[in-house]
């Protein structure tokens, strides 16, 4: 006796997905399930972005056979291309296997927690993929999208990924980009967050702004440093706050003395060439 219509016309669980149950997959389409049925209102992953994140280039392959879309745009809530999560999972050979389906690299993000291709590389310190993707041409600077949202150097930063962090900055990642409006962070204060010293030096050597402040609570790195207990990061960036403050108080300082010159003054140097100039041509001096 087949099963009613109600249950085939969906996948009716994602454990097989996840788990890597290709013969329950082929029975699922057998029995007439949509490839490309959406999931939940949070997170809204179809099937071939769930194998796509576990990594099961073979249910992958046959989902598509299925004609699963590889490039349907991301849920807005959390969602991921199957590109996205594939880089996410940090699976290479399916990655690469996607790319060569036509699976969009620059393809935006989710509008709420949402990553492209890079930031979700970056985010889980998958250093062959960034690879990838960086000599892809994929776009080192997206921005990070408004809600819970990352730059792939943030979010390199966050995860403590020193080697990600170092080939971004090398790529021309933006040291000082703004982060996410909710719960975001400038890539500095996401290494201060999570107490990772080493990349918050990495990040001050390539001149980032610790006087920037980041998400909705408007702290900067130092300040969440000191609430977060990260007592050496705090001592780092306040000691290099102060270097900073000396140097613009000294070049402050001397820019007041030249404005302060008077206006008749010259410099001693012009005022010798003067003298020698009017010693040679003495009809100057009428």
């Amino acid at each position: 006796m087949s099963p009613p219509k109600a249950t085939m016309d969906k996948l009716p669980s994602r454990l097989p997905l996840k788990k890597g149950h290709l013969a329950v997959v082929e029975t699922l389409l057998a029995a007439g399930a949509d490839a490309n049925a959406p999931g939940g209102n949070n997170g809204g992953r179809t099937a071939v972005v769930l194998a796509s994140g576990a990594g099961h280039l073979n249910i992958v392959r046959r989902l598509v056979s299925a004609g699963a879309e590889i490039n349907r745009l991301p849920h807005r809530y959390s969602g991921r291309t199957a590109l996205q999560a594939a880089a996410e999972g940090g699976h290479t050979e399916l990655f690469q296997w996607l790319l060569k389906q036509g699976a969009d690299l620059n393809a935006p993000a989710g509008k709420t927690g949402g990553r492209t291709a890079l930031q979700a590389a970056a985010a889980g310190g998958h250093s062959d993929i960034v690879e990838i993707l960086i000599r892809q041409n994929a776009p080192i600077n997206a921005p990070a999208v408004r809600h819970k949202g990352f730059t792939a150097l943030q979010a390199a930063a966050f995860g403590g990924h020193h080697r990600v962090v170092r080939r971004l900055l090398d790529a021309g990642a933006d040291v000082n980009a703004p982060g996410s409006y909710y719960e975001g962070y400038t890539a500095l204060a996401a290494a201060a967050e999570c107490g990772h010293y080493e990349i918050v030096r990495m990040l001050l050597q390539a001149g980032a702004d610790e006087s920037l402040i980041s998400g909705n609570k408007g702290w900067t790195a130092t300040q969440i440093a000191i609430f977060r207990g990260q007592k050496e990061i705090a001592q780092l960036l306040q000691q290099t706050e102060q270097t900073v403050l000396g140097t613009e108080r000294r070049r402050y300082s001397k820019e007041r003395k030249i404005k302060a010159r008077p206006v008749g003054w010259i410099d001693y140097r012009e005022r010798e060439k003067r003298e020698m100039y009017l010693q040679m041509t003495p009809r100057a001096r009428v």
